[in-house]
């Protein structure tokens, strides 16, 4: 078995290690990986490692899970072995793993289209990270699709969250919207959410001069510009939604905007090695948006096939859509990955760049 790791003190560190495959017990099974998206997104999932628990999902190989982690990611593996029953050799499956070539699983709550992964290491983690959808049942599964999916299905989703988010809230009554870093892909999604509300207050795209043609050219948002034109906004009333993670660009923003700056989601961590602090931010008005929360909440207010039902025509839409700008690379093997790893931890793909690591030839 073998396995990308990366440091926890320093995440553009990273290593590959190979250890002996575990037996599997009863009830248990084997996953081969067979290709996953790796996106900023997953650098956050390790700059927010300790706060809300991602390093708890896949501990690294070889013992030493307090200097080693394992970023989460999004992608497709297909069972190479079963103690299971209710699960066969050959079903494929949807869902969260690690960059590895197979992860054991402890499969519960089987259901036709899903199960539960209930290792007891990921009894208290989120369940919306816990399901895995089993593809091979779903009649309209399409595996030539299966890259987009697992590029921009979880991204999506957090963005729809956002929408339905500040939608439920009536805007938190801001006449202007702005997302920054506006380049991500969870913030073009978001874009595509609030493009298609008519009830939508105008949406300010800011990104860096590098990307700003890119995403104009995406044409999602009423306006776009870039980080060194911050005081051009107009001085209305504003929501943001930060998925930079840079405490000097939000504080210059929060100051521009005065009380007129309604409400900030932080989401996202792209730019996490610029130095962090309060000054300037209205905390008060400042507060985490966790996705996996969000869902939880429509879970119980919608029912799960109730929250799916009303996700998956967005979803569905705006993954179409983005075939017009995404522009797909594949790499093979965690050899592939660690090629381009410090690339992705710089920001320094592109836009409109997907990267999917193939396991298998």
């Amino acid at each position: 078995m073998k396995e990308f790791q990366v440091s926890r003190q320093s995440l553009t560190e990273h290593r590959i290690v190979e250890t002996e495959s575990d037996p599997l017990a009863d009830g248990e099974i084997r996953m081969a990986i067979d290709r996953f998206a790796f996106t900023s997104n997953n650098i956050t999932y390790g700059v927010a490692g300790d706060m809300l628990g991602y390093w708890q999902f896949f501990p690294a190989a070889q013992g030493d899970a307090d200097t080693w982690g394992v970023l989460p990611v999004w992608g497709f593996a297909d069972v190479a072995d079963s103690r299971c029953e209710g699960i066969a050799v050959g079903e494929r499956f949807y869902g969260y793993f690690p960059p590895a070539t197979e992860l054991k699983m402890v499969p519960g709550n089987i259901k036709p289209m899903s199960f539960a992964e209930s290792a007891p290491h990921r009894a208290s983690l989120p369940p919306a990270y816990n399901r895995y959808r089993r593809v091979s049942n779903d009649p309209g599964y399409d595996s030539r699709l299966d890259e987009l999916q697992a590029l921009l299905f979880p991204l999506y989703v957090t963005s729809y969250c956002l929408w339905d988010s500040l939608q439920d809230n009536h805007w938190h009554g801001a006449q202007q919207a702005v997302v920054l870093s506006a380049s991500s892909k969870t913030s073009i999604g978001l874009a595509y959410a609030l493009s298609a509300d008519d009830n939508a207050p105008e949406v300010v795209g800011i990104t860096s001069v590098r990307n700003a043609e890119t995403v104009q050219n995406i044409d999602l948002y009423d306006r776009v510009i870039s980080y060194d034109d911050i005081t051009t906004l107009p001085d209305v009333p504003t929501v943001i939604v930060d998925m930079s993670g840079n405490s000097a660009v939000l504080g210059q923003l929060h100051q521009h905007l005065g009380e007129h700056m309604c409400k900030t989601l932080n989401v996202g961590i792209t730019h996490w090695t610029q130095p962090r602090s309060s000054d300037g931010i209205n905390t008060e008005r400042s507060e985490m948006f966790f996705a996996p929360g969000h869902i939880q909440k429509r879970y119980k207010d919608w029912g799960a096939d109730g929250f799916e039902r009303r996700s998956s025509e967005f979803l569905q839409a705006a993954i179409a859509d983005s075939l017009s700008w995404l522009q797909i690379t594949k790499l093979q093997g965690l050899d592939g990955l660690a090629s381009v790893y410090r690339d992705v931890c710089k920001g320094k793909v592109a836009a409109d760049a997907g990267l999917i690591i193939t396991m298998r030839r």
